[in-house]
């Protein structure tokens, strides 16, 4: 009898990177037009301020760098970068980041700059003082300790807060590419900051960075980061973790090695600045509403 052969079955391939369908749209090209909207804003405040704040390495001092970039159109450093990850906070005092327009003067939002989170026992900034600085108690300037909470004694705390020196929108920084293994007391005080900022009725927005060291296909063409299923797996995860809707969670890249201008880039943070803005800017409108009443 002769040998029955059989046809070898080929290997499964494996499952496809890219979702059929985007899960958010977006609007390429569209930077000038946005620029253009940021450029004309009228705030129903002086000056809006937008507080940042996330674990260490996150990237928060990157993204104000490519944020600056992008709205002067040019290479851009005003802020330190830590380039390596070594789980200690590189900035120790809060600072105001003024941001400039192109063609002269100042937008009307402003970047407050703090320590990053830590967990309990390497140090890092307290929760209790982030809530002060979502208040209004903290002045610029202020040096944070790890084992104390600013005093109301203290020169740098401000008493009488009035609105304009309150946060107007809160956004967490939190890398993509490390979110499944963010120290759990850091992710514990983020909920806390989080809670708070909800009975403050601050409005609170998640930038997820680094989404081209997440997902291969994002780092090739990023345009397909809303056809990204790790990319959106992260966006849930997130979300998950911190309570926040995936709707204010905006996966960005920000600038680090470049030193010319990528419109896809751009067009990615431009989304998430419009809404942190606008958010901020419906923050206070209510705020004064309330005051009215």
């Amino acid at each position: 009898m002769g040998k029955i052969f059989s046809t070898p079955i080929p290997p499964t391939p494996p499952p496809s990177p890219e979702l059929k369908k985007p899960w958010r749209n977006v609007v390429w090209r569209n930077n000038e037009a946005i620029l253009k909207e940021l450029e004309d804003l009228k705030p129903n405040s002086q000056c809006l301020r937008i507080l940042l704040c996330g674990p260490t390495g996150a990237g928060k001092s990157c993204f104000i760098n490519t944020v600056q970039r992008i709205l002067l159109g040019r290479n851009f450093i005003g802020v330190h970068e830590q380039v390596t990850r070594t789980g200690i906070s590189f900035t120790h005092a809060i600072k105001t980041h003024k941001l400039k327009k192109r063609g002269g003067g100042r937008y009307p939002f402003v970047f407050s700059d703090i320590m990053g989170l830590e967990p309990e026992d390497l140090g890092g900034i307290k929760p209790e003082d982030v809530i002060k600085v979502l208040q209004g108690h903290v002045f610029d300037g202020y040096t944070f300790n790890h084992l104390n909470c600013i005093t109301e004694d203290h020169l740098k705390h401000n008493n009488n807060p009035k609105l304009g020196d309150k946060i107007h929108c809160l956004v967490s920084i939190i890398p993509a590419d490390t979110l499944s293994i963010i120290n759990s007391k850091v992710i514990d005080k983020m909920r806390t900051i989080r809670q708070k900022a909800t009975e403050l009725d601050i409005p609170q927005v998640i930038v997820l960075t680094k989404v081209d060291q997440t997902c291969m296909m994002v780092n090739e063409d990023l345009k397909k980061i809303y056809q990204s299923k790790k990319i959106n797996e992260k966006v849930q995860e997130c979300s998950n973790k911190l309570g926040n809707s995936p709707n204010c969670i905006y996966p960005v890249k920000n600038y680090h090695a470049e030193i010319t201008q990528d419109d896809d880039t751009d067009t990615l943070i431009l989304m998430a600045l419009r809404d942190i803005v606008n958010f901020a800017n419906d923050y206070v409108e209510d705020q004064l509403g309330t005051d009215d009443e």
